[in-house]
């Protein structure tokens, strides 16, 4: 009987912990899936958030880019060598470049127009002395379709009145105007960067020449600064050791120059010999 007791005693204790075992282990599998659940919630909130930064965000168009075919740009090669150019050497005030488009659009198709303006300097000036304000242009490049057309218009419109009309502010106003042969626009271009590179050295120069005198100038200023405090100093160790005699320190300070004596001449003679 107590064999029997004990036997059953065992079992009962053996089923208790492996109930207690599987209650533990299901917490335990209950809690990772629970953390499971919470990492993927976590997730999917983050993968929302970047959807809507993505929606939120403009969507960029690709340009597309057209790849010119070689006949294409030999047909504009060609056309460029076709093209003339005539030379405007003074242009009036009040004249702009559609002005001038349009003025020489009668003679031919005008392909492009470069005037050059004015120095800032003179447009100030002219402006103190109570003159116009407007931008106003030195010189200008007319570029044609045909050759033949821009020397026509060269020919034609030289020394020749800009327009007939009489209320015209350009009335009394005349063309300067020639055809340059050979000349092309690549010319006109690689003149303007020459000019405009030359422009920027100039400047990058004269900066560097202010930020000289600027440093000079900080250099003596600050040596003045020095200079009197040690002058300052000696004032006050003069006080304290003369008894502060004012008259005695300047004249100390005032410089002694040796001069000659005046010629006055030969004196036994009693004429100067000067006169």
């Amino acid at each position: 009987l107590l064999r029997s007791t004990t036997n059953a005693m065992g079992k009962t204790k053996r089923r208790r912990e492996e109930e207690e075992d599987s209650i533990i282990d299901d917490g335990s599998v209950d809690d990772d899936a629970s953390a499971a659940n919470d990492a993927d919630d976590v997730k999917s909130v983050e993968e929302e958030d970047e959807i809507n930064d993505i929606e939120d965000k403009p969507i960029e168009k690709k340009k597309k880019v057209r790849k010119l075919k070689l006949s294409a740009t030999e047909d504009f090669n060609a056309k460029l060598q076709k093209r003339g150019i005539v030379y405007i050497s003074r242009v009036p005030p009040r004249m702009t470049p559609s002005k001038v488009k349009t003025l020489l659009s009668d003679f031919g198709t005008v392909t492009r127009v470069y005037l050059v303006e004015e120095d800032k300097t003179k447009r100030k000036k002219r402006r103190k002395a109570g003159g116009s304000g407007g931008k106003r242009y030195t010189e200008g490049w007319v570029e044609f379709e045909s050759k033949k057309r821009a020397k026509e218009a060269g020919e034609a419109l030289n020394m020749s009145r800009i327009t007939n009309h009489k209320g015209s502010p350009h009335y009394d106003d005349f063309w300067n105007i020639k055809f340059l042969k050979g000349f092309k626009w690549s010319h006109l271009t690689e003149k303007v960067a020459y000019e405009r590179r030359v422009r920027e050295q100039k400047l990058r120069v004269e900066m560097m020449e202010v930020r000289r005198e600027n440093a000079s100038y900080i250099a003596q200023v600050e040596a003045g600064k020095k200079l009197d405090h040690i002058e300052e100093r000696q004032r006050r160790r003069q006080d304290k050791q003369g008894g502060g005699n004012k008259d005695a320190r300047q004249e100390a300070k005032r410089r002694k120059i040796k001069q000659k004596k005046p010629f006055e001449g030969d004196k036994k003679a009693g004429v100067s010999l000067f006169i």
